[in-house]
């Protein structure tokens, strides 16, 4: 009789475990376009076998790309990753995506953040602003937006401009010894010193041929992001432990090194302002950065108040110089292969600035004359704009369970509780209608002028209430670089991305008017989107 009881309550158990499971995979989102799923994998196996069929280390926003298309390029295709993480809702309407980023009455400040940040956490910090929601998102944007306003930001100017001599140093020196070298360590270690005089005005000293001369503070940050290198799927800790102990114990370091920071800053600006208040005219001894501005009305640097700067510090650093180096990458390499892009830019720099190269005398320029001279960078904005929609380094990801629907432009509508809503900026970025025939191939013209283009249709800095706080900062720093760079030097890549020459041993132009390539450079994710070969160069004094 108990051998009966427990194989009934067995049966039992096996029966209500699989109505349960098959309620989870084939009903609970059924009504989502998506691929067959497996009974006990769901999408993992499929997106291993659609993996397998190419480069394995090519961003995973490709991968889930070739699955959507596969399926006839839905607004919204599920993809569900459980049990490694929760379904994932891949968004490729801009006007979907537009839904979830906008404010509204359930959520005022847009759709509250995925978890999935959390995977970040190393890096940023679990009170970073990237993560926080409603008051306490509102509150740290408040706090901080006025160190990223145009205003300040032209302040900081001279900060980033005294970078840039060191930079052009290296790229002179590659050009006579025509040695092959990456544009990435190169750019990356530029905004690194830019982003740390712009954030706390201090030297990180990132600018080093050796790497073990650089500043603890860059070695530990190019540390921590490599052990987030082809990470595919955000696994979880128990998926990955020995890595996930490593990156909090590099964390904890940092952490270490920036509070020392802040309160060196927080101890010279208390200084700072009570010398002011004796003799006003000490006004422009005050220091300039973004960290000194968010300390204005703070009588006291108390122990979580320390704990949550240094994470905002942290999301900053990371966040201003990893997505920018990849934008700038991007730019000097589709620069290197359209000619008729870089005369433009080269023409529109030579009448706003003169015919001299020199970056001493633009960064003069710049000095006296920044402010009515940028917004004309009409061209050189265009490329910036253009080269973040085809490649943009990251995205946003949301989720929400308060019977949150989305509609398409057909008129379907999905409740999306529970899955991670994921508006795929490089899938978005290339729609067909919107951006026509030409949605793969990178024209800076279509952004000048009129444009028929809606808004929501670009969105590298997402949008709403919580788009990215630094982007005024990134397009300053852009012009900059590009501005200095460009008219100076002429960039050749080797390896993947190579120009094919002809017979002559000259290259030739596609119809589009790009240079034909070798092999198609192409993004892996570390952490976020990143040229795989670290953009290989090889660089010439232009004549």
């Amino acid at each position: 009789m108990f051998k009966l009881i427990v194989l009934t309550g067995a049966a039992l158990l096996v029966s209500y475990l699989f109505s349960r499971l098959w309620y989870l995979r084939f009903t609970q989102y059924g009504h989502i376009p998506q691929l067959p799923s497996h009974l006990l994998w769901g999408h993992l196996k499929l997106f291993g076998e659609f993996t397998s069929r190419g480069v394995q280390d090519r961003h995973p926003d490709k991968i889930f790309e070739e699955m959507w298309i596969s399926i006839g390029r839905p607004p919204v295709m599920l993809v569900d990753l459980r049990p490694i993480n929760a379904p994932l809702l891949l968004v490729a309407s801009h006007d979907v995506a537009e839904q979830i980023s906008k404010p509204s009455k359930l959520f005022p400040y847009s759709t509250t953040k995925s978890p999935t940040w959390g995977h970040m956490i190393p890096i940023i910090g679990e009170t970073s602003i990237i993560g926080k929601e409603g008051s306490d998102w509102k509150d740290l944007r408040k706090r901080y937006n006025p160190g990223f306003s145009s205003q300040h930001l032209w302040r900081l100017l001279p900060l980033i401009l005294d970078k840039m001599g060191l930079f052009c140093n290296f790229i002179d020196e590659f050009a006579v010894t025509g040695e092959e070298f990456s544009l990435e360590k190169l750019i990356s270690n530029l905004t690194f010193d830019i982003i740390g005089v712009a954030v706390m005005e201090a030297d990180l000293n990132a600018q080093q041929k050796d790497p073990s001369k650089q500043g603890e503070l860059v070695r530990l940050f190019n540390e921590i992001v490599k052990t987030y290198s082809d990470d595919k799927n955000n696994f979880p800790w128990w998926v990955v432990p020995l890595t996930t102990l490593k990156r909090y114990r590099l964390a904890k370091r940092i952490d270490v090194l920036i509070r020392q920071e802040i309160q060196q800053k927080y101890t010279e600006a208390k200084i700072q302002q009570e010398y002011t208040e004796v003799k006003e005219n000490a006004k422009s001894k005050r220091s300039r950065s973004i960290l000194a501005l968010s300390f204005q009305d703070t009588r006291s640097l108390t122990p979580q108040l320390l704990l949550e700067t240094s994470h905002q510090v942290r999301t900053f650093l990371f966040a201003g110089h990893d997505t920018n180096t990849s934008m700038l990458e991007w730019a000097f390499y589709e620069l290197s292969r359209t000619p008729r892009a870089l005369k433009a830019v080269r023409q529109e720099l030579d009448e706003l600035l003169g015919p001299n190269p020199d970056p001493r005398a633009i960064c003069a320029t710049f000095i006296e004359k920044g402010e009515n001279i940028f917004p004309r960078m009409r061209y050189i904005n265009a490329v910036i704009k253009e080269t973040l929609r085809l490649h943009p380094p990251a995205g946003t990801a949301r989720m929400t369970g308060n019977g949150f629907t989305v509609v398409t432009g057909t008129g379907e509508e999905y409740l999306v509780d529970g899955t991670v809503m994921y508006p795929a900026p490089s899938i978005i970025h290339r729609d067909p209608n919107v951006y026509g025939d030409t949605a793969d191939v990178w024209i800076p013209e279509r952004w000048l002028g009129e444009t028929a283009i809606p808004p929501s249709a670009w969105r590298p800095f997402e949008r709403g209430p919580r788009n990215c706080i630094g982007l005024e900062l990134a397009n300053l720093e852009s012009r900059v670089i590009i501005a200095i760079v460009a008219r100076k030097y002429d960039f050749i890549k080797t390896g993947l991305g190579e120009s094919l020459l002809d017979e002559k041993g000259l290259p030739s132009l596609n119809d589009q008017g790009q240079y034909r390539v070798k092999s198609e450079l192409y993004n892996t994710r570390r952490m976020t989107s990143q040229p795989v070969d670290g953009t290989t160069m090889k660089v010439k004094l232009a004549t």
